[in-house]
């Protein structure tokens, strides 16, 4: 599955090289499987926006 955003990449990718770099409330990625990792990290950055809304997301969620 590809990352939907530049900062959702960047941050799959610490999780892969550098656990230890990430930040408290994101310790839960690293739960992730290696091969997750991997492809949420191996996206191409171009094209991506540099955060997804949030408030899009909700909405869908909601109805």
């Amino acid at each position: 599955m590809p990352s939907v955003s530049k900062k959702q990449r960047r941050a799959m990718a610490i999780t892969l090289h550098n656990p230890e770099k990430l930040h408290k409330k994101n310790k839960g990625l690293a739960k992730m499987s290696q091969s997750d990792l991997e492809d949420f990290a191996g996206t191409k950055e171009t094209n991506l926006p540099a955060r997804k809304k949030l408030r899009k997301a909700i909405k869908k969620h909601k109805r």
